[in-house]
């Protein structure tokens, strides 16, 4: 009895498992194909190239990828369009959600019911994202003065290390020309993306408004049409990187 047990606890975890992983890959495929209208070559589609890099980190399949890319030829494939969301959670704190959807009257249910559950509500348009900076945002591994250095030289406007990283931030602009250059130099660019940086961050110092920043973040990371959520915010809960 108990190994049956142990067997059908194993098989849900499993089970756990894959919908998890499935769910990241749909959401990486959204991205893939909605780069992918710039072209399908990413030697000549930096936006694709990024996408795709950023699905290989998460162990995606070749195969998924490709089918991602095709979609841009299949007729008889949903239209995705980019929707860019603006709420408010505990403690006030902004949050921006960015989504990949081909039916918004899905999303921005979903997206209220997420944060009204969780303590947070919906903010009107442009109430919330003049407190965020559109930047550019590379990871690049390795640690240490030189490699921040060599950065910066290939057009960064700012560095920093974290765990062993080194975190690239560059004109909205700029990205693809900073990414391609680090890339050239023979460096190991893990992720490069667009993403919102907060102009004044609050600071959030209490932990009880922290777990609650959470669940509204996690909320929000397990619906499909989410790509990235952001928020304002430093402290305990400070915002984990998105797929």
């Amino acid at each position: 009895m108990s190994g049956h047990s142990k067997w059908a606890t194993t098989h849900r975890q499993k089970a756990v498992v894959d919908a998890k992983r499935g769910a990241i890959f749909t959401k990486l495929g959204n991205q893939i194909a909605i780069a992918a209208r710039g072209g399908t070559d990413p030697a000549l589609n930096s936006s694709l190239a990024m996408a795709i890099e950023k699905a290989k980190a998460a162990n995606m399949p070749s195969a998924n990828i490709q089918r991602a890319i095709d979609r841009v030829a299949d007729k008889n494939a949903a239209a995705l369009e980019e929707i860019t969301y603006e709420g408010y959670g505990p403690g006030g704190v902004g949050i921006i959600i960015e989504t990949a959807t081909d039916n918004r009257n899905r999303t921005l249910p979903e997206v209220k019911t997420a944060l009204v559950k969780n303590g947070g509500r919906i903010a009107d348009a442009g109430s919330v994202a003049f407190q965020f900076t559109r930047k550019g945002v590379i990871t690049v591994e390795g640690a240490g003065e030189e490699l921040l250095l060599q950065v910066l030289d290939a057009g960064a406007e700012d560095a920093v290390e974290e765990d062993g990283e080194i975190i690239v931030y560059t004109e909205l602009k700029d990205l693809a020309s900073v990414r391609n250059k680090l890339v050239e130099q023979g460096l190991k660019v893990k992720d490069a993306e667009l993403r919102y940086i907060a102009n004044t961050p609050v600071e959030i110092a209490d932990s009880e408004t922290a777990q609650k920043l959470m669940k509204v973040v996690d909320a929000l990371d397990d619906l499909d049409d989410v790509v990235n959520v952001q928020l304002n915010q430093i402290g305990r809960a400070s915002c984990r990187e998105r797929v």
